[in-house]
């Protein structure tokens, strides 16, 4: 039988088990998990937060993280100024990049969450509102994103992966992860 893990990634932690060549210590997988023969479903930049799936099966694995499955992957998104009904259109249309278009994305205002708060925190700027969107996106381009929300003029402050598929962060902690039922 798989294993299966959902883990919410701090910010500030890489999504791979070892940091060989660095000169200076960075936290990894394995600060907080000790399970052996299981490898991240995909990856969450280091300055993002949330749920990073790990499993010890290569199909699984597979169908989480490649873009042909078209597994939704959620995220919460704090920005930088207040996205009208227009920079959202263009985020749920497809937003081009520099390596071409996106896949159209769901992209909605929200309340701000309640979430933890972030170590260190985001910069504030007191001439500069931010506000919350929901993006719910069904490919994994590097960076993706905070590469759309700059492209339509809100540049990313936070981001947390809230879910992927039908797994979601509900009731973990930073740091915390657990197994899930397949």
């Amino acid at each position: 039988m798989a294993q299966l893990i959902a883990f919410n990634k701090p910010y500030g932690v890489l999504s791979q088990f070892t940091d060989r060549g660095s000169q200076t210590a960075r936290r990894t997988l394995s600060d907080f998990i000790d399970r052996p023969g299981v490898y991240p479903a995909g990856r969450l930049d280091r300055d993002s937060e949330g749920l990073l799936l790990l499993c010890d099966d290569g199909r699984l694995q597979a169908r989480i993280a490649d873009p042909r499955f078209k597994l939704a992957k959620t995220y919460l998104v704090q920005v930088e100024g207040e996205p009208g009904e227009a920079s959202l259109a263009a985020l749920r249309g497809g937003v081009r990049l520099k390596d071409g278009m996106t896949r159209p994305a769901g992209a909605e205002r929200i309340d701000p969450p309640d979430l933890w708060p972030r170590d260190p925190p985001i910069r504030v700027r007191k001439s500069v509102a931010d506000s919350w969107i929901g993006v719910t996106l069904r490919e994994g381009r590097n960076r993706q994103v905070r590469r759309m929300t700059a492209a339509v003029g809100h540049p990313t402050l936070r981001l947390v992966r809230w879910s992927v598929g039908e797994w979601s962060l509900e009731g973990l902690a930073p740091g915390e992860w657990r197994e899930l039922d397949l």
